[in-house]
């Protein structure tokens, strides 16, 4: 186990340095002046090149990187240029909203998709089991702003049990911001509960069709004892995998639905940052999320191995 988690942590660095590079110095290349643009159009030579000497602007990009990096490692993020504020107070205050946002909708869609998935799998076949998968077809397809926003209709303005939008702060009390929260993750957890259910049913399906499940329904188990002791930690690989995929795309994927409800997250930060062209948010933010994808994978691919020893011992 312990070569296992060695070999994904060398494999995580690696990756990490490579994301870094690309995620710098293709944002360095994008056409503009940043300080050009904060001061306007109408600003003298002298003061925007005063201003990138300022933001360290004029150095090469090499060493640019070089202080990057060096900076993220210590835990310096460098300082915004439009917000002037170091970037990690501004990653930490998003992240606050973020991340229970993005726990709050992978919880929900688990707990939708496990039990959904399941039963699709025993009742295969079945009108039930038809209603589901074309339940699950109508929740991959309808978009979440537009699911979104029907829930905000609905629950905000006619019932009026929740919040149309904002975050109220932490300090206010824990229920009241999951309160402010529910909708959104509701608008998020919809699809990827329509996908994790549709693959937990693919997965249990298949392994119901493995030699030793019939030789334990031969021994006298039940449809159930067979699908919960012997199925379902077998089809867990590929549903592991969706889940950390769905953790991913969830952190980072909340841009419309921040938007939508006007929540202080990551997204509604990377956004603004490219429209001001705010470059240090911007590589910072996409470094944190990369991270955060790499980590992610790397919990699934240990969980993987615990759940399969077979993976162990190749590795």
């Amino acid at each position: 186990m312990l070569r296992f988690a060695l070999q994904r942590l060398t494999s995580l660095t690696i990756s990490l340095i490579v994301a870094s590079m690309v995620i710098f110095f293709v944002i360095e290349v994008i056409p503009g002046d940043p300080a050009a643009y904060m001061l306007g159009m109408n600003a003298q030579p002298e003061t925007v090149a005063a201003l990138r000497r300022d933001l360290g602007l004029d150095q090469g990009l090499f060493v640019r990187y070089l202080a990057w990096v060096g900076g993220m490692v210590t835990g310096d993020f460098g300082t915004s240029y439009t917000y002037r504020v170091p970037v990690s107070e501004l990653i930490m205050a998003r992240l606050g909203v973020s991340l229970p946002l993005t726990v709050y909708a992978l919880v929900l869609s688990t707990l939708i998709a496990f039990p959904v998935g399941l039963i699709a799998a025993a009742r295969r076949g079945s009108a039930l089991d038809a209603g589901i998968m074309g339940g699950t077809q109508l929740g991959i397809a309808l978009p979440n702003f537009w699911f979104a926003m029907l829930l905000v209709l609905f629950f905000s303005i006619t019932l009026q049990w929740f919040s149309a939008g904002g975050f109220p702060g932490w300090d206010a009390g824990f229920w009241i911001n999951i309160q402010a929260l529910t909708l959104p993750a509701v608008a998020l957890a919809l699809p990827q509960a329509s996908i994790l259910a549709r693959v937990m049913r693919s997965a249990v399906i298949e392994t119901l069709g493995q030699d030793y499940i019939r030789t334990a329904r031969a021994k006298g188990l039940t449809s159930r004892q067979t699908v919960v002791r012997h199925a379902l930690r077998n089809a867990l690989i590929p549903v592991l995998t969706i889940i950390g995929l769905q953790f991913s795309f969830l952190l980072a994927g909340g841009i419309i639905i921040e938007n939508v409800f006007f929540l202080p997250g990551l997204g509604r930060l990377i956004f603004q940052a490219i429209t001001q062209r705010d470059l240090i948010v911007v590589e910072s933010v996409v470094m944190i999320l990369v991270f955060a994808v790499i980590l992610v994978t790397f919990l699934v691919d240990l969980t993987y191995a615990a759940a399969d020893p077979r993976l162990r011992r190749r590795a």
